[in-house]
């Protein structure tokens, strides 16, 4: 086997419990150290996870030799602070979704990851889970036809007493387009592309954050994505690939574990695809193969994705009226 790629975790949320338990199934991988702005959260994190070393702050962790990489699960706000910190440490990143605030940030943050010669990815699991995999094969094989439409929502509901979470904060980069709605748009460009026409989209509003959006993407060959996200609105987390011979349903549209094909033949089909594990497995294992590859950039969840992905959103944005303080500077 490859050398372990020894990671660092920066941050204690759920997001950062949810890759910890995941890193215990990928051998490719350790998990050696937690970073957090307090020592209690970090010795509590560390406890919990086994793990051997625990930093107050997240400079220690960026000097340390003891991590080749880190994985940033700061909310949105943080991220580029922390990720160009690591990586100025000559640490490669992953990076929580979304990885920036807006395109600016992007830049910068992949012009650091060039400077300092370590690999940069934004932590878009769900390209890499088998079910994405298994139907961008089918779709490539033409068992659709042509696509011509694709539908996206994930969208859910915070509880009264969670309404101080970052997701409603402007200066955090909240609101449900950058939370959930990054998967949409994502999963829209995989079976469409990228030739986008034009965009509309209306939000709804919370404490100046979009609590409800809904994006309408026109492709210049005539298909169309609806794509919709929410923080305070359940709706069904569900998609749909609309092809000239028939459709795929899909359960949790951007990760799904059971693909269901609807063909206008007659024919119905359900296609299981499992995850390893909670579904972290597989970009851990990935970005692992390539910091062993000496790789700079995913050939997956490429740099030029990421910044297309994030130009819509500043685009969305402007459109429904959304801003955050970083885009002033």
């Amino acid at each position: 086997m490859e050398n372990k790629v020894r990671f660092g975790i920066v941050g204690t949320g759920t997001i950062a419990h949810r890759f910890a338990e995941a890193i215990k199934n990928v051998p490719e991988a350790e998990l050696v150290a937690v970073a957090s702005r307090t020592s209690e959260n970090a010795e509590k994190f560390g406890d919990e996870f086994n793990i051997p070393v625990r930093f107050a702050g997240y400079e220690k962790m960026a000097q340390s030799d003891l991590i080749d990489a880190a994985y940033i699960a700061v909310p949105h706000s943080g991220h580029i602070e922390c990720s160009c910190l690591m990586m100025r440490g000559g640490k490669h990143v992953i990076c929580e979704k979304p990885m920036a605030v807006n395109t600016r940030e992007a830049e910068e943050m992949l012009a650091c990851a060039k400077e300092n010669n370590v690999l940069l990815v934004e932590a878009m699991w769900a390209r890499l889970v088998p079910g994405t995999i298994k139907l961008l094969e089918l779709v490539k094989n033409g068992v659709l036809g042509e696509i011509r439409g694709v539908e996206g929502k994930f969208c859910y509901t915070m509880d009264e007493d969670e309404m101080d979470h970052h997701v409603f904060k402007p200066e955090n980069g909240g609101g449900s387009l950058l939370d959930v709605g990054v998967y949409g748009l994502n999963f829209a460009s995989w079976y469409l592309g990228k030739d986008v026409e034009s965009i509309s989209a209306q939000s709804d509003f919370y404490n100046g954050t979009d609590s409800h959006t809904c994006a309408i993407l026109k492709y210049k060959n005539g298909a169309i994505a609806e794509l919709s996200s929410a923080t305070l609105l359940r709706k069904p987390n569900e998609g749909y690939v609309y092809g000239t011979r028939g459709y795929a349903h899909v359960n949790r549209f951007y990760a799904p574990q059971e693909i269901e094909l609807v063909l206008n033949d007659g024919k119905r089909e359900k296609i299981a695809t499992p995850y390893k594990g909670n579904g972290f497995e597989e970009q851990i294992a990935h970005f692992c193969d390539c910091a062993n590859k000496g790789l700079k950039e995913s050939p997956v969840v490429t740099p030029e994705q990421t910044l297309y992905i994030t130009k819509q959103m500043d685009e969305i944005r402007k459109i429904v009226g959304v801003t955050y303080p970083q885009d002033e500077q």
